[in-house]
Order: C-alpha cells, then structure tokens, then sequence
C-alpha cells in the first residue's frame, strides 16, 4: 500500500465513518480517487488532513468530513445529471463522478478549467466536462439538473441557479447564516424554494456569491 492510499483510508476511517458518513457508495466514490493529485505537488503530503486545502486564488478542497456528509445528503443516484459549481481543480467533479451518470464542472478561471481538464483526464473521469463560465448564473442550457453542487460557502443561492433544477431536483451547499456556515439542501418545486439545514459547517467563502452591500441615502 502506497502512502497516499494509506492516507485516503486513514482520512475515511478517522474522519469520515467516525461523521456518520456510512454511505457505501459515497465511501467508495471517495476511496476511489487519488485526491493528492488535485492539489498542488507542495501540498500533495497533506493532501488527506481534515482542513479545507487552498489550490487556487478563493479555491479549495473542502474538509473531507464536510464533503462526504453533503454528498450523503444529496443522496445522488446514478442516472443523474450533476452542476458541480466552482469546480476548482476537478476533484470535487472526479468523486460526483463516481456516482452520477454525467457531470458539467463550472469554472471562471482559464488556469484552472485547463488544470482540471487535464487532471479530470488522468483520472479517467470520461464523464465529465469542464466548462468555462459565470459560476453564478450556472450553465442553463445543459440542464436541467438533478444536482447542482457549490464548492464554498454563499450568501445565497441566485434564482437563476434553483431555475436549472429538474423537478426532482436538489442543491447542496453551505449557506451563510450571519456569519455561520450552515449545511443547506435546497429544493425549487412548483416555484416554492425550501431550505433544510443540515449541519454546521466551516468552509471558505466563494467572493462571486457574496451579498451585495445596498446603499440608502
């Protein structure tokens, strides 16, 4: 056994199962992709910790406990179709992957669309496009999506993003509640928005999602 999958399943045994992530097919999703390779060589050694890794300017792996347990939550079925929004390197895309029929990774960056396509395609993830674009305003003609996954906490969720949902749709992410990170499932059904929080959680802000101060004069 090699020192990075010792790690990945030290990361699972330490950080994940212990979170009540028992979900078998996220778990193995997550055992299944090499996730030192999407950040940089220097952070490649703890690439398995259990913190939020910065690979990029306002980029991030999440903490690995945050991301299995809003997998679990999204209870992703195979025949999705997944919006992985602020993709970052791709790895948040190679492990929705695993579990999904298809993914649309969103990216701003020019560097880092480049960077995870070519990552993506060294982990044969074929089921996955990374796409250049708004990460606020998603990727309408795609959709509609089953899934629609941020990588970052937000202020809010755009309307033009929930309108991307299929019927049965959901989005995953972390909400900012005044300063805390809450774990959010969102619907947008019969155009009825519904929040469920789902645990707290500290993640690093996505700045394109933050709220727009209002000027009163």
């Amino acid at each position: 056994m090699t020192n990075a999958s010792q790690a990945r399943s030290s990361m699972i045994e330490g950080q994940l199962r212990p979170n009540n992530i028992n979900d078998e097919n996220v778990i193995e999703a997550i055992a299944s992709v090499n996730r030192e390779k999407f950040v940089p060589k220097a952070f490649a050694g703890v690439a398995y910790v259990d913190e939020d890794i910065r690979v990029a300017e306002g980029r991030y792996l999440m903490e690995p406990m945050v991301f299995g347990r809003l997998l679990s939550e999204a209870h992703i079925k195979p025949t999705d179709l997944v919006l992985d929004i602020a993709c970052g390197t791709g790895y948040s895309s190679a492990v929705l992957a695993r579990l999904a029929e298809a993914v649309v990774a969103l990216e701003e960056d020019d560097g880092l669309v480049e960077t995870g396509t070519a990552v993506l395609a060294e982990e044969a993830c074929d089921n996955v496009a990374v796409v250049k674009g708004d990460i606020t305003a998603g990727l309408a003609k795609q959709g509609p999506y089953d899934l629609i996954f941020i990588n970052g906490m937000v202020d809010d969720v755009p309307q033009t993003l929930l309108e991307q949902l299929s019927e049965n749709g959901r989005l995953v992410c972390v909400l900012n509640d005044r300063g805390v990170g809450k774990a959010s499932l969102v619907t947008y059904k019969d155009k009825v928005r519904g929040v469920r929080t789902l645990f707290d959680a500290a993640i690093p802000p996505l700045a394109a999602f933050a709220r727009k101060e209002e000027f009163s004069f």
